[in-house]
């Protein structure tokens, strides 16, 4: 029986919730000659605006049919799920009148696998070009990648998308062909490869000819997921040290595996393992935006993050011979380490710092959580801390992160 638009959005909506890697940080794309929408650059799914509005995006697969039988995905091949395909056309009406009824401020699109590779790509991009090129839209477009997809496919995509992005899933090639034997990595990293190549070759052509058009200038991300197979936090933040460095990703997006199919090559979970996924998120922050190595992090004797801490503070606990540091002759590369003190706050203090001392007060109207920064400062109008004692003030810190949630969860 042939679908409504309804009933099609409520099956491809709802398959296409287990992709996360849909934020829109990184994008600009200015709205000219009174065209619809606007992609400001500010994360869109799960984000809000200065003025607290909620940013969306219509996130939906094109296709929740699939070739390949991958054990983790509920829209593998032999899952007996109900299935449900869009036209082109539909997508691009869905957009356009959820965009004017104020539901989103752009797309995020991705789909299961038709064909191949180019045959499902070339598909995604015709719903980007009658966007950009018919209807005038400037919102913000994020397109999947399908692995396998050839270069002039991903030149095409880059053209009409502010993102693009490939998912590994998987992080170890082993694994992948443990629980999805169709797949490798080589598929993978040869569309992430020619992106990070035509992306940089792009911006060197912008800053020569200004009206050079833009190619995926919101960058690409990836997502792998956490828990489906055995991988230590060790080798995942290796790989996504690696992509940041050698493939200049934007973002690595990490998903809590969630038991979608009975499959004995799947790890038995009754609930997605959230708490690791959040601690990936706050190892990944330190990688990227603190200065951290990823043997800073975790290393061959712990080569998983604690799950009862934020990384930050485990790193300190395990280098009391670096605190307390003194707030007012510390460099900020130091300071950026104090746990419960952040890349703002930092640089406040060392900007502070230039017209008097800094003191506690100071410290905790710029932003610290002093709670967990106490214990590694010395600074003025405190009593000077006794020498770091890690198992102290580890169960102090535990108690009070398990104390706080219960009252959350009462």
């Amino acid at each position: 029986m042939k679908k409504s638009i309804e009933e099609k959005l409520a099956i491809l909506a709802d398959a296409a919730k287990y992709d996360v890697s849909c934020a829109s940080s990184g994008s600009n794309r200015s709205n000219k000659n009174k065209g619809l929408g606007n992609s400001t650059g500010m994360g869109i799914c799960h984000s809000y605006s200065e003025d607290g509005r909620c940013i969306s995006l219509l996130k939906i697969l094109l296709t929740n049919y699939c070739v390949y039988d991958c054990a983790y995905c509920i829209s593998r091949s032999s899952n007996d799920v109900e299935r449900a395909a869009f036209t082109v056309q539909e997508v691009v009406d869905l957009t356009i009148n959820f965009y004017r009824r104020n539901y989103i401020e752009g797309l995020f699109l991705s789909s299961g696998i038709f064909k191949n590779a180019d045959y499902t790509n070339e598909r995604l991009i015709r719903i980007a070009k009658k966007l950009r090129t018919e209807e005038n839209f400037h919102g913000y477009i994020h397109l999947k990648i399908i692995p396998g997809a050839s270069e002039e496919v991903i030149q095409e995509a880059g053209m009409y998308a502010d993102r693009l992005s490939v998912n590994l899933e998987i992080p170890t090639e082993k694994q992948l062909k443990k629980i999805a034997p169709e797949k490798d990595h080589s598929s993978v990293y040869q569309p992430m490869n020619l992106l990070t190549e035509k992306i940089f070759e792009n911006k060197e052509d912008r800053r020569k000819y200004k009206k050079t058009p833009k190619f995926s200038p919101g960058g690409q991300s990836t997502q792998v997921i956490i828990g489906a197979s055995p991988e230590q936090d060790l080798t995942i933040l290796n790989l996504a040290s690696s992509l940041y460095n050698k493939q200049r990703l934007k973002r690595v997006y990490y998903s809590g595996y969630i038991p979608v199919n009975e499959d004995s090559r799947l790890p038995v979970v009754t609930n997605a393992p959230l708490i690791r996924e959040n601690r990936l998120y706050q190892a990944d922050w330190l990688m990227r935006f603190y200065g951290f190595d990823v043997k800073e992090i975790v290393d061959d004797a712990n080569p998983n993050l604690d799950l009862r801490m934020d990384p930050k503070l485990s790193y300190a606990l395990r280098h009391p011979e670096l605190f307390p540091i003194d707030i007012n002759t510390a460099p900020y590369e130091l300071i950026l380490r104090v746990p419960g003190i952040g890349v703002k706050t930092a640089k406040l203090i060392v900007k502070s710092r230039k017209f008097g001392k800094v003191r506690y007060e100071h410290i905790r109207k710029m932003g610290a959580a002093m709670n967990r920064a106490k214990f590694f400062i010395l600074v003025p109008g405190t009593p000077i801390p006794p020498t770091i004692q890690p198992q102290k003030i580890k169960h102090q810190m535990v108690s009070n992160s398990q104390q706080n949630q219960l009252q959350l969860f009462a």
